[in-house]
């Protein structure tokens, strides 16, 4: 794991990029703890503890780890943490099932996974929370609690009731939005959001708006730290299957970190590495009362371009929450809730990829259509699942799509010329060799089409030697065995020969310990070699050489 903690020649550079990050995450902690629908001390407690501990463990260097945006959604999804008496006890318990669950990937090096989370669902994934974000403020924003099942209905209803909007909510949370975008252009810039949150916040009682809620109004800010809290063993069950879902989310989102910012050697971090650093967060966060964290890509790039050298930047992130939070912790109360709302919907439009829409529209009818669903069904389920069944589908519609992909190829050769490749034929021609080549992926879904292309054999077929080139091809697997057990039996019924040539070793021991080597002979094996075409060669001249001795030994036709 790099280190690089301390540099005392960047000392300025990361306490100005720590002191940035930490009090721009204080109002951002609450604003996410909210979109959660959760405490939204938890928030901050998650965001301080996270960023903190991170620091320390993750591999890269820069990653700020917080709750993300994503990651607060599916929390708001879950039901046990809101509800009942253990509804506190079932977050924290969610919180260190999600660390358990990504130092166990980190440990067993399994960063490979993220292969298995196509583009495709990440895209429809994180534009659908981009929606819920903006649609999931639009009650604090206009101060009309809208009715419905879910965020679509709930905006048709808002639409439907406009007059009942209350005007000064809606000021404030406009005004927000205003000054955040001003301010970013100027010299304010790195302060710019929670200027824009003071000054939207001291509307209401400096022109007596009465009717705009503030944080103390949700939740009470308490001026302390959070102390170590365990939750009760019955909330660790229920939260299992949520925690893998938040586990894979943020461990996408750290990828994506680990992939787009170099350490300060030039050379990017190790994405099991950083799933170890998550989940430490994530564990010390659940006993510290915060909510689910993960690597953030909003806050690493403030972090960097605030002028971060080390992971002093971070750690200084996590100290001045902890100052905040103790010297200002009853003026966090005060802060109007459609400011926060605010600071909400830019953070939503801002998460929008429709860069990354148009790319996997154009990629493919199957990643189009993976996307699409992944999007959609996060509006009618908890997004847990969406991510889980947009994982599932895409697995399923690649396989279904490799499984129509498999195509049989004839190899014709002559001495002294390249092969020329041309269609299989449907019937197998009798006292001949015939080169079959596949294409595409052997595995048991595609053994029923591997075995259709095959070309006939016939009442008719006699002397005929197939040769079938499995060069690359790893392993066979039991379905595509039996096609292969099939037609080896078919041939030899008519007095013709399959031969197998580029068999890998994985692919010999396959058919040794299944006994079919018995059955194809072992002098119809050729093993791949590391010359290319050598097996294939050598297989091409033991069926010439034994047609030729079949045409010998064929009786010659009576007059």
């Amino acid at each position: 794991m790099a280190r690089y903690f301390f540099r005392r020649n960047t000392l300025t550079d990361d306490l100005s990029a720590g002191l940035t990050l930490g009090l721009f995450s204080v109002p951002d902690g609450m604003a996410t703890g909210l979109l959660a629908l959760i405490n939204p001390i938890h928030g901050v407690y998650g965001y301080m503890v996270g960023v903190f501990t991170g620091a320390f463990f993750t591999s890269s260097v820069y990653m700020s780890v917080q709750a993300t945006s994503a990651m607060a959604l599916i929390v708001a999804g879950i039901p046990q943490v809101h509800e009942g008496v253990r509804a506190t006890d079932s977050l924290l318990a969610l919180t260190l099932l999600t660390g358990v669950i990504m130092v166990v990937l980190g440990l067993l090096k399994l960063g490979s996974l993220m292969r298995f989370v196509p583009k495709s669902v990440m895209t429809g994934f994180i534009n659908a929370v981009a929606v819920l974000i903006v649609l999931g403020q639009l009650a604090d924003l206009t101060g009309y609690a809208a009715a419905g099942p879910n965020r679509i209905v709930q905006t048709i209803n808002l639409a439907r009731n406009l007059n009942q909007v209350d005007l000064p909510s809606l000021f404030v949370g406009l005004m927000t939005i205003v000054l955040i975008l001003v301010l970013e252009k100027t010299k304010l810039a790195s302060f710019g959001i929670v200027v824009a949150m003071i000054v939207a916040s001291l509307l209401p009682p400096l022109f007596d708006w009465g009717s705009v809620a503030l944080a103390s109004s949700i939740a009470i800010i308490p001026s302390e730290l959070p102390r170590v809290t365990l939750p009760h063993l019955s909330t660790f069950l229920p939260m299992v299957v949520p925690a893998l879902a938040l586990a894979l989310v943020g461990l996408v989102q750290g990828s994506g970190i680990s992939q787009s910012y170099a350490n300060p050697d030039g050379k990017y971090s190790d994405a099991s590495g950083d799933f170890t650093g998550q989940g430490v967060a994530n564990i010390a966060a659940g006993l510290l009362q915060g909510m689910p964290v993960g690597g953030s890509l909003s806050a690493t790039s403030l972090v960097v371009n605030g002028g971060a050298k080390t992971r002093l930047a971070n750690i200084v992130a996590g100290i001045t929450m902890a100052v905040s939070l103790l010297l200002f912790g009853g003026l966090i109360g005060s802060l109007a809730m459609p400011a926060l709302a605010g600071l909400l919907v830019v953070i939503g439009f801002r998460t929008l990829k429709p860069d990354d829409v148009r790319m996997v529209w154009n990629t493919g009818t199957i990643q189009a259509m993976v996307m699409v669903v992944t999007f959609t069904m996060a509006f009618f389920i908890p997004l847990h699942f969406a991510v889980l069944v947009g994982v599932a589908l895409s697995i399923f519609l690649f396989a279904f799509q490799s499984s129509n992909r498999i195509v049989i190829k004839e190899w014709r050769h002559s001495p002294g010329e390249f092969p020329e490749e041309t269609v299989a034929p449907t019937l197998l021609p009798s006292n001949k060799v015939t080169i079959l080549v596949p294409y595409g992926s052997l595995f048991f879904a595609s053994a029923q089409g591997f075995e259709v292309q095959l070309p006939a054999v016939s009442e008719e077929t006699h002397n005929a030697a197939v040769i079938l080139n499995l060069r690359g091809h790893a392993d066979f697997g039991s379905t595509f065995l039996t096609v292969l057990q099939r037609y080896a039996l078919e041939l030899k019924a008519r007095n013709s020969r399959l031969i197998l040539a580029g068999v890998g070793r994985h692919s010999l021991a396959e058919l040794e310990k299944t006994g079919l080597i018995d059955l194809f002979e072992r002098q119809n094996i050729f093993t791949a070699t590391d010359r290319i075409g050598e097996a294939l060669f050598a297989a091409h001249a033991e069926a010439n050489t034994w047609l030729e001795q079949n045409l010998e030994q064929r009786p010659p036709a009576s007059s």
